[in-house]
């Protein structure tokens, strides 16, 4: 059988003769999953809480950056008569808010987002591990997409507690000029008038948003990385520079996102409509904007911008991930542990 012949020119993932004076550099060989990355173990507490502090990081730092965009996204969903595309909507902000108004809502949505972040991350870790535990080497193997979506869904589900409070006071920030300057007047206006449950309202839509965005964020991002070492580079991941890995964590998160915007969208203008609107149902937001306008409307923006915030937040993670001494995500099956006994019972069967 003829040698694969890579689709990347070789000299991204090879190394230059002349970096090691003309001798062949030895090849980078990753530890086994069972030994310590530095001084964090695979799979120990240490290792979870670090992918709590890199999904913190990679998600509060990226929607934060992202504000203005939010900020235009928000209001075309919510006053599509005012804020007729992305252009005129940047005007009217400008021309009635001032260049400030972009900014409108950056605490709550870099507080929620890392709170966020770092149940998405973290748990994704723990529930991946845990369910290819459950499953065994061989099921794991095999059905490895479906734990990423089983991880991924589960982790989300405690992660939008933690967020469904700073949404709420960021989408009135954002769409209501003049309801509070930000979140330390927004939330407890909010509590005041609705009390405590009134910051869970859109609770329900979140998840309908996000538990679709994030299965598809992590599994697709995982097969993608997975797909892209094995028919793009023909260099085994762990023998590949750091910055080529980190490329593929950013090019494969960004085409995850916009698979990500595409379904997650209809529930994304169910959430806007609902914190905007106070008593408002999904049913009135579905008469409101209508049944194209609920899969269609801002979905251009949402795409650029959960794009761009996707591919960045894996390469924010992975380059944690780095930094203390652990793999990139991706690339590999599901981690799995031996379950005792299974290779008698395969040898009975």
């Amino acid at each position: 059988m003829a040698p694969r012949q890579p689709l990347l020119p070789s000299f991204l993932y090879a190394a230059s003769p002349g970096a090691s004076g003309g001798r062949e550099a030895p090849p980078v060989v990753a530890a086994a999953p069972s030994e310590p990355f530095g001084k964090i173990e695979m799979f120990s507490p240490a290792y979870y809480a670090a992918g709590a502090i890199g999904g913190a990081a990679a998600c509060g730092f990226t929607h934060a950056a992202v504000t203005p965009l939010d900020v235009i996204k928000c209001n075309i969903q919510i006053n599509p008569a005012k804020y007729k595309s992305t252009s005129s909507a940047f005007g009217v902000v400008m021309r009635e808010q001032g260049l400030r108004g972009f900014f409108r809502g950056w605490a709550p949505t870099f507080v929620g987002y890392s709170a966020q972040g770092a149940f998405k991350y973290g748990l994704y870790e723990v529930f991946k591990k845990k369910y290819a535990d459950m499953a065994g080497p061989e099921y794991a193997a095999k059905y490895k997409t479906l734990i990423y979506l089983a991880g991924s869904a589960t982790a989300e589900v405690f992660a939008d507690v933690a967020l469904c409070p700073m949404e709420a006071v960021k989408v009135r920030v954002q769409t209501q000029p003049g309801f509070a300057r930000g979140l330390s007047d927004g939330f407890p206006k909010i509590v005041r008038a609705e009390g405590y449950a009134g910051l869970f309202r859109g609770l329900v839509p979140l998840w309908g948003r996000q538990i679709p965005y994030t299965m598809m964020k992590f599994a697709t991002y995982e097969n993608i990385v997975e797909m892209t070492y094995k028919h793009l580079i023909p260099t085994p991941k762990d023998q590949c520079s750091k910055p080529l890995q980190l490329g593929v964590s950013f090019g494969s998160g960004y085409v995850a996102g916009i698979f990500c915007a595409a379904v997650s969208h209809p529930a994304d203008n169910l959430v806007s409509f609902l914190n905007n609107s106070k008593g408002a149902t999904v049913g009135d937001a579905v008469k409101n904007l209508g049944l194209l306008g609920l899969f269609t409307r801002g979905l251009p923006l949402r795409i650029l911008m959960v794009g761009t915030l996707t591919g960045a937040q894996w390469v924010i993670y992975d380059s944690f991930k780095v930094m203390i001494g652990l793999p990139t995500t991706g690339g590999a099956p599901a981690p799995t542990v031996p379950i005792e006994g299974l290779g008698e019972l395969k040898a009975s069967a």
